[in-house]
């Protein structure tokens, strides 16, 4: 088996290798949107506290 053959995976590797490339995508997202958001609520709760005081 060559590497093109596992690539194109019996006529199939178009399918299979876009949808392993938008579980991945997913994947990053699900740990990166979090990520982001956290940041961006820390920095708005600072904004807060500071015109509080």
């Amino acid at each position: 088996m060559s590497i093109q053959e596992f690539l194109y995976m019996g006529g199939y590797g178009f399918y299979v290798w876009t949808s392993y490339g938008l579980t991945l995508i997913v994947l990053i997202a699900n740990i990166v949107v979090p990520v982001i958001q956290r940041k961006q609520f820390l920095r708005q709760q600072v904004r807060k506290q500071k015109r509080q005081a």
